[in-house]
């Protein structure tokens, strides 16, 4: 046998091997469908960060307030 032929059943092995071999397969489905959660939810977070942020400082700003006002006693 030449060495092209010899070549090409290693190169045959070698892709019947990969086209069984089944263990990575649930971590890529794992792995894209955590993906298609999380990139359009970082998409809506990088779209509307002008917005969160100016809710996040009123938040802030009232919460901090209210923390600066006495507590009553009965």
């Amino acid at each position: 046998m030449s060495s092209g032929g010899l070549r090409m059943n290693r190169f045959r092995t070698l892709v019947r091997r990969f086209n069984t071999d089944q263990r990575g397969a649930e971590g890529l489905e794992i792995l894209l469908i955590v993906a298609a959660i999380v990139l359009p939810l970082l998409g809506l977070l990088i779209y509307f960060r002008q917005e969160i942020g100016r809710w996040v400082s009123d938040m802030w700003t009232t919460i901090r307030g209210e923390a600066d006002q006495p507590v009553p006693t009965p």
